[in-house]
């Protein structure tokens, strides 16, 4: 049986994707979860620390759902190339959705730095798993932002066109 805690958090998941961070208020949360007020504030003192918790769930998920992605692959550039197709999975899986953290960025104000933090800490991460696999800066720097921009075209145009295009950039890229 899931736990109050962890049915709050998929219920912010859901809502948070299907209307936006700030449309969804904690009385819906509350409902949507099937949990009592009390149960709510038992574990979040806010939406802003539900917000912090669902987003720091939502990072270990993802690198998880990441990492056995790419289990198998050996070498720099199937392990790029099977990160990129993580991105079709992941658009396939939650109908193009696009990133959680940027989309929560979207509506935060900028001095919300509880919230900044985590998504700032999230990112960091995603740069730091390309510079680890390629061991050179500028190239995986360049390998995170064409990740980013396919996260964010993928969303816009409920698409995979760009990560496959990206997908032959990498391999002009890196040999």
């Amino acid at each position: 049986m899931v736990s109050p805690k962890d049915r709050i958090v998929e219920a912010a998941f859901e809502l948070f994707s299907k209307q936006g961070y700030n449309s969804t208020g904690i009385n819906q949360i509350i409902s949507e979860a099937k949990v009592a007020k009390a149960s709510f504030y038992q574990y979040f003192k806010s939406k802003e620390d539900l917000c912090v918790e669902f987003l720091n769930v939502r990072h270990r998920y993802w690198f998880n759902e990441l990492n056995l992605f790419l289990l198998k692959e050996e070498d720099h550039q199937s392990k790029l190339l099977k990160a990129f197709d993580f991105l079709i999975y992941m658009n396939e899986k939650e109908n193009f959705r696009g990133c959680s953290f940027l989309n929560i960025l979207s509506e935060i104000p900028m001095d919300n730095v509880k919230i900044l933090n985590v998504i700032q800490h999230h990112k960091a991460e995603l740069r730091n798993y390309f510079l680890e696999i390629l061991k050179d800066e500028t190239v995986s720097d360049h390998i995170y932002l064409l990740f980013e921009s396919c996260i964010i075209e993928s969303q816009l145009f409920k698409s995979n066109e760009f990560i496959e295009k990206s997908k032959k950039i990498i391999n002009t890229l890196i040999p």
